[in-house]
């Protein structure tokens, strides 16, 4: 199996695009016009795992301001978990992140999403505080210092 990684300062195309909906939809349950919510997003960076034509993985995020960026949404399909998709897709996302010259990365996940969290503090995270979202989940702030 080849998993191609691509990425996107933009929108991605159609297909992408539809891929990246599909993807997000299996796993959160709606896509909360995630297209629409895209677009409204300053300094867009996206990088997707793509095999054959299907998208497998994603990772979004956006600029906060100049000096923080935000690793807004992300996930990869349930049949190609645990092969390192999440981790590359990281990666490439914190490589953009210091190459562009931001002094932090930061996120917010739930307890609920483990897997995301566990992920995160194995890649150099820290809690940094946490609220009750408009559900009235808790969530967990993230953040990490971009060496540089």
């Amino acid at each position: 199996m080849v998993i191609n990684y691509i990425k996107f300062n933009e929108m991605p195309d159609i297909e992408v695009l539809d891929g990246i909906i599909k993807l997000h939809t299996s796993i959160f349950g709606e896509s909360d016009d995630l297209a629409g919510r895209m677009k409204e997003k300053p300094k867009l960076r996206i990088d997707v795992a793509i095999v054959g034509k299907m998208v497998v993985g994603y990772k979004i995020g956006y600029a906060l301001n100049r000096e923080q960026f935000y690793s807004w949404l992300g996930g990869v399909n349930a049949d190609y978990r645990n092969q390192g998709i999440a981790s590359k897709l990281m990666e490439q996302q914190h490589l953009y992140i210091k190459e562009s010259g931001y002094k932090a990365v930061q996120t917010h996940t739930k307890n609920k999403w483990r897997s995301m969290l566990i992920l995160n503090i194995k890649y150099g995270f820290d809690i940094i505080g946490t609220y009750t979202d408009n559900e009235g989940e808790p969530k967990i702030i993230l953040e990490k210092k971009i060496v540089g």
